[in-house]
């Protein structure tokens, strides 16, 4: 059973809207250790790093061609179609998101234009530990790809015997990624960052991690290097009304559940009564979960706030403002006009409006992306897509006449700002003394 909160007063919504949070400070050290070693001896470094952490180092950290030709063997038929039907459908969607370059005559004589360029080199981190996440190939590989970039390599954990899940290397040559390094944790960050004997540097580092290694991206991002966003754990929020399925919910909640014991699921509903079912339908799903253990503890840092208003307008604002102040990761809305509050909502990463929208789906088939901000971050921050591998170069061309014409403007404001030389560089252009 999760807590219950009934109608809590505002200034109680900060803390119900708190994550799970942990000292850091051991890990904090030990991946500052790991970087600088990586950054100092690299090969070395890794092949250390792998007898002391995983107590195996394979003797090439590159995936030769034979491994990846081998993995469609050991991938069965109906997976390798259901992931083809979700490639399509993520490569639909990200499509639509390609922006485009523009030209602009601003003024006679000054034209402007803003180009979109992809990433040169871009590295993917993927998970291979006890869930081995496949899926995130496919959210940051297509776009990647349909951005242009150049360079995709793949960072990837292998077992004891040197071998990355097969399924891994299907999906990542599917879309066409065929660099792939033995590589996991801190390690593969700093390798992506700095570079080594076998891998060069990327520009910029995706995916997904524990907290070794979104601490070791973290850190790597203060020196140059791009990260896709700073990632906490998962997280989802359900809304619903007296129309909403409690068995739907409860299988939502445990959806996040089950990624980690630092994962949350809130729930924001109308009556005290649904809330119990929810509950009730936690205890009786749960039990059949193999990540059980994990769920249970994820539901520890949960919770279902009530609010029982009669007023449904003021129970839409109510709903509306704490989820809008919690800023999830996903947010589901069970309600009988979803999108009444839908299309209000002002920080979510990703939205599931309507019974029949489990987050399952986007996480894996339904093309939107499953790279999403966490902690709040919702706010200010997009999850990943085309436009995370591009990046954009402003060009500006004056003539003589057009500089003639700005001349005066811009002269006035560098002066007004005490930069002399930047009037200057327009003043010698133009005959002024």
């Amino acid at each position: 059973m999760i807590q219950i909160i009934k109608n809590p007063d505002v200034a109680l919504w900060p803390s119900l809207c708190r994550r799970a949070t942990f000292d850091d400070a051991a890990i904090d050290s030990r991946v500052r250790g790991i970087l600088a070693l990586v950054k100092e001896e690299g090969d070395k470094a890794l092949r250390a790093l792998a007898d002391e952490i995983d107590g195996f180092c394979p003797e090439s950290f590159l995936v030769s061609e034979e491994e990846l030709a081998n993995s469609a063997s050991y991938v069965p038929q109906s997976l390798q179609e259901a992931i083809r039907t979700a490639k399509r459908n993520i490569e639909v969607f990200h499509q639509k998101e390609l922006p485009s370059s523009f030209t602009a005559e601003t003024m006679p004589g000054v034209v402007c234009q803003r180009r979109m360029l992809p990433i040169r080199r871009v590295g993917l981190y993927i998970p291979g530990g006890s869930a081995p996440l496949f899926s995130t190939i496919l959210m940051l590989a297509i776009p990647a790809k349909i951005a242009g970039c150049p360079e995709v390599i793949l960072c990837t954990p292998c077992d004891k015997k040197g071998i990355v899940n097969p399924v891994i290397l299907w999906t990542a040559q599917l879309c066409g990624v065929s660099t792939i390094y033995k590589l996991g944790g801190a390690g593969a960050v700093a390798a992506m960052a700095y570079g080594t004997e076998t891998i060069k540097p990327v520009c910029k580092i995706f995916g997904p991690g524990n907290r070794y290694v979104t601490k070791a991206k973290q850190y790597v991002s203060t020196e140059g290097v791009a990260i896709d966003m700073p990632a906490g754990p998962s997280e989802i929020m359900v809304l619903a009304d007296d129309t909403a399925n409690p068995l739907f919910i409860a299988a939502d909640m445990l959806s996040q559940a089950e990624h980690g014991p630092d994962s949350q699921a809130l729930v924001v509903c109308h009556s005290e009564e649904t809330a119990q079912r929810i509950n009730e339908e936690l205890d009786a799903q749960i039990k059949l979960l193999p990540r059980a253990t994990i769920a249970t503890k994820a539901l520890q840092n949960s919770r279902i706030v009530v609010f029982d208003t009669n007023d449904t307008s003021e129970r839409d604002s109510l709903y509306l403002r704490f989820a809008d102040s919690y800023a999830p990761e996903h947010l589901i809305i069970e309600m009988k006009d979803p999108w009444a509050i839908a299309s209000k909502v002002t920080a979510a990463g990703s939205v599931f409006v309507g019974h029949f929208s489990p987050e399952s789906a986007g996480d894996y088939a339904s093309g939107t992306n499953h790279t999403l901000p966490t902690m709040g971050l919702a706010k200010s921050f997009s999850g990943v897509g085309v436009d995370s591998f591009l990046h954009a170069i402003s060009y500006q061309e004056l003539t003589s006449d057009g500089l003639e014409l700005l001349s005066q403007t811009i002269i006035s404001m560098a002066e007004a700002e005490g930069l002399t030389a930047h009037a200057n560089a327009v003043k010698v252009r133009v005959g002024q003394k």
